[in-house]
């Protein structure tokens, strides 16, 4: 039977929070992202982007998907060699990263860069989801999160067209 909208989005939220990710902490992020192109931008009003971005279907399962692969590889229910490389995160899978740029894409080529450029720094809870320390595997997770963040950066962005005159 295939889920509604509304049971695809409740999933992906309770997925996303049952792995230590609040809103507000993809919310921290996409600030980081826009604080110096977009004046008085506030925490609400990034938290706000980033409902915006889960009510999207794409996001939706790639949310899903992703999370559900981590937890598969952390029970050990992947076969080899899928299962090493996926807790391992090994740098040329990739897989994880194409999987967030299907997030990243809703909203248009300048999630992109931003992607690249969090994925690159890794700030707030991104740094905390790429520690491999423990007993948890977030190889998609925090690309999932990154991309999150982009594209509530990106939707953003696209409201405050002209946000360089903006700052001046």
């Amino acid at each position: 039977m295939v889920k509604t909208g509304s049971e695809l989005h409740d999933r992906a939220v309770a997925l996303i929070e049952e792995r230590g990710v609040s809103f507000s902490d993809i919310a921290d992020l996409v600030l980081h992202l826009q604080q110096n192109y977009v004046a008085d931008l506030t925490l609400e009003e990034c938290i706000e982007s980033v409902s915006a971005v889960f009510l999207k279907r794409e996001v939706q399962n790639a949310i899903i998907t992703g999370i559900e692969l981590d937890k598969l590889a952390e029970s050990r229910q992947l076969s080899q060699p899928l299962l090493d490389i996926i807790l391992n995160d090994e740098g040329l899978y990739g897989i994880d990263e194409i999987l967030a740029l299907s997030i990243v894409n809703v909203y248009g080529s300048i999630g992109f860069t931003n992607y690249g450029y969090i994925d690159k720094v890794k700030p707030g809870i991104l740094h905390k989801l790429n520690d491999k320390a423990g007993d948890k595997c977030h190889t998609f997770l925090d690309d999932i999160v990154g991309a999150i963040a982009a594209a509530a950066a990106s939707r953003i962005a696209h409201d405050n067209p002209n946000k360089s005159e903006l700052m001046k």
